[in-house]
């Protein structure tokens, strides 16, 4: 089987350049689900799609009835402006795969093609998904409503790139059991003011003063009323208003994100946000509204799956090739988590950080890589799993 998934590395690339070239956002993909379809109908391979959104599932059924194992891929790309200079750059102007969802697919479609090729050496059901809008956190939850994961007795995903940090070698899996991800949320916050001419402030409520001084405040959160323990993340990371240099405005938006481990430590970061920015609008005759757009829950690995999942992944590509403990979870967010919330699983990462071809640029860059050569990693790990769990 090692080597059956070796050999799908010329496959995974090509199919990965081809869905990297056409990146697109949110719901509808209509390009990437058409190349998706392709490799399936090539494969001889029936699917379902979403009638809600661009999101399908195929399933492979092995030589008895048995268990269910769903494996999941994200479809998605990002808002932004490739500058990478591969040959193979995106053909979407604006758009860009900068955080490996291209990659993504291209090892679910490997790991399809190796299981539908050995389907007689396993029991049961392996039902992939592709998955639109997990970047906006919307995507996992129309396919849980449709029904795609009904009866599902286990699910697993993997992250591709350098999400967890440089300094995990390229080709090494990372396989965690509890919380191996953050929650992850946007706040809005509108500051009302009193408009006026520059040259008579006296006269007006100054919301970006009030922005300003909001802004400050915010981070006393993090330092103040949360255990040093205790991972969160408060950033503000866009603040618009005004039209002229000389002009005091009516108002102020400001926009951000938090994190959080668990979801006390995420309500609190709400609620704190909501009652500082009235607060402290209130100091200097405004106002503040705040809104949150809630994104995902902390992503939470089963431990008997995460185990699982490891000691599968060992027997494929060797115990020096597996890491089950970091220092801590990643503070990053994915949309999985509501997978995870219904079903036992876990989500995995495969390292493709490699400095000297540039690929251990952050994941939403626009100069964002990865180290292809390793990608076969990927089929390889969820043919093991599938494998080991649904013959166990």
């Amino acid at each position: 089987m090692l080597n059956v998934c070796k050999n799908v590395q010329d496959y995974i690339v090509e199919v990965r350049r081809k869905l990297h070239r056409v990146p697109e956002i949110g719901f509808e993909l209509p390009e990437t689900r058409a190349i998706i379809i392709d490799e399936l109908e090539k494969m001889g391979l029936e699917y379902t799609l979403s009638n809600v959104d661009s999101g399908l599932m195929t399933e492979i059924k092995g030589a008895k009835d048995g268990k269910v194992l769903v494996l999941r891929a994200d479809m998605d790309a990002l808002p932004i402006k490739e500058d990478t200079g591969l040959p193979f750059s995106s053909e979407h102007d604006g758009f860009m795969h900068a955080c490996g969802h291209d990659a993504h697919m291209a090892m679910l479609l490997g790991a399809i093609k190796v299981l539908n090729d050995n389907k007689d050496k396993f029991n049961g059901t392996v039902r992939c998904i592709f998955q639109t809008a997990e970047e906006i956190s919307g995507g996992a939850k129309k396919l849980i409503e449709q029904g795609f994961l009904d009866g599902a007795d286990a699910v697993f995903g993997t992250h591709i790139g350098c999400i967890l940090g440089k300094d995990i070698p390229c080709g090494k899996f990372v396989i965690t059991p509890g919380c191996c991800m953050a929650s992850f949320d946007k706040f809005v916050v509108k500051v009302k003011g009193k408009g006026c001419h520059g040259s008579t402030p006296e006269k007006g409520i100054d919301p970006i003063n009030i922005a300003a001084h909001t802004v400050i405040n915010l981070q006393a959160v993090i330092a103040r009323e949360f255990s040093a323990t205790h991972a969160v993340v408060l950033t503000v990371g866009k603040i618009a208003g005004g039209s002229q240099y000389n002009v005091i405005p009516d108002e102020v938006v400001i926009e951000g994100t938090i994190r959080a481990l668990n979801e006390d430590d995420r309500q609190t970061l709400a609620r704190r946000i909501a009652e500082i920015s009235k607060a402290t609008a209130l100091v200097f005759g405004g106002d503040a509204e705040t809104e949150m757009f809630w994104g995902a829950p902390p992503v939470v690995n089963s431990s008997d799956m995460a185990a699982f999942a490891a000691e599968a992944a060992k027997e494929m590509l060797g115990e020096e090739n597996v890491i089950t403990s970091v220092p801590a979870p990643n503070m990053g967010g994915e949309d999985f988590a509501y997978y995870l919330e219904k079903y036992p699983g876990a989500f995995m990462f495969l390292s493709t950080a490699n400095a000297a071809i540039g690929a251990d640029t952050a994941h939403h860059n626009p100069k964002f890589m990865i180290d292809e050569e390793v990608m076969w990693k990927g089929p390889a790990v969820f043919a093991a799993i599938a494998m080991k769990f649904l013959n166990d």
